[in-house]
């Protein structure tokens, strides 16, 4: 049996990313409840090695949350893996088992994200937690506008990850946005030669099959060659349209009104929505699925909602439309859009 992790905090670990989370819980009580989403892999582990120092010195109580998926067949061992890991940093670890739904035709990287998150949130609730760390970078940051680029998101989709968000009713602070991966790499790495312990290597970040994995293999070879500069240009669009994102937002939130949505922001008007130009129709039905935590859907399915929108209205509200997106549906009945979800 491997001898005990030692812990200690290392004076050689980058300034950067000790100095970023310090910043994002500045606003926090010391005396409220914050947690880690740990995965395993050297992202996350970085940050709950980062984040175990900081609430440590602050004296505030940190959990770590692990979501097992059973994806994958390694995935009872990553789960002990982290226990140990853990016990080391003597930091609870709450693992929660989800069940990945295929069948919503998401895709399997969407559909496990989208219950990933649905059991965080589940956990943050019962455990009042305040806010929840993710790990994300600036390589992360970069990779997801350029997705979103080619999956023609748009303006608000270039937006990509904010810093400080609220999702499914829960807080997520992204601290490392602007750091560079080696940063990290190298935070885990010390711990890694300091005590023997590893982060898990989770082969589906490199499988071609799945976007993000085909990128990394494919594309950023050639980025890297070409045009180095390439993260960093693109998590500047990213804070660029994060600013055009906000001023469409507060007009959406206006027209929204105009709506005359329920108490509960679930349906509105489909005469009043019918009112708008075509340009604030598109843009005030992606506010209402942003605010309903709703994954956004392509150019192409949002389309499809509003050209059956449209009909509807023009033959007289006198049909009940279906939209699925996920597990959510979009309903029209005597004059009113509602969205249920299950």
């Amino acid at each position: 049996m491997r001898a005990p992790l030692c812990i200690g905090m290392d004076s050689a670990w980058p300034d950067a990313p000790v100095r970023a989370l310090q910043q994002a819980l500045e606003n926090i009580p010391e005396n409220q409840v914050v947690a880690v989403a740990l995965s395993g892999g050297t992202d996350s582990v970085a940050l709950a090695l980062v984040a175990a120092q900081v609430c440590a010195q602050r004296g505030q109580s940190l959990y770590f949350f692990h979501i097992h998926h059973g994806l994958m067949p390694e995935a009872d061992v990553w789960a002990e893996h982290l226990g140990e890991f853990a016990r080391a940093l003597k930091v609870p670890l709450l693992v929660r088992h989800v069940q990945v739904d295929l069948g919503q035709g998401l895709g399997t990287e969407a559909a496990a994200r989208e219950a990933r998150y649905r059991a965080l949130a589940a956990l943050a609730d019962e455990h009042q937690v305040v806010a929840l760390l993710l790990a994300h970078h600036q390589q992360d940051q970069a990779e997801t506008v350029l997705l979103r680029l080619l999956r023609g998101a748009g303006v608000m989709g270039l937006s990509a990850m904010q810093e400080d968000v609220t999702r499914q009713g829960m807080r997520l602070l992204r601290p490392w946005l602007d750091i560079d991966r080696k940063e990290l790499v190298a935070i885990a790495q010390e711990f890694a030669n300091r005590t023997g312990w590893q982060a898990v290597q989770d082969p589906s970040n490199n499988d071609p099959q799945y976007k993000r994995g085909a990128f990394r293999t494919e594309l950023l070879p050639v980025l890297e060659k070409h045009w180095p500069a390439w993260r960093q240009t693109l998590v500047r669009h990213a804070r660029q349209a994060a600013e055009v994102t906000e001023i469409l937002d507060e007009v959406a939130a206006l027209d929204w009104l105009k709506l005359e949505p329920d108490t509960s922001d679930q349906s509105f008007s489909l005469k009043a929505w019918r009112d708008l130009s075509p340009a604030r129709q598109a843009l005030v039905l992606r506010y209402w699925l942003a605010q309903q935590h709703v994954a956004m859907p392509g150019e192409r399915r949002l389309a499809d909602l509003i050209r059956q929108l449209r009909q509807l209205h023009a033959l007289g509200h006198d049909r009940e439309l279906l939209w699925q997106h996920g597990s959510h549906t979009v309903r029209c009945l005597r004059g009113r859009v509602s969205l249920s979800s299950g």
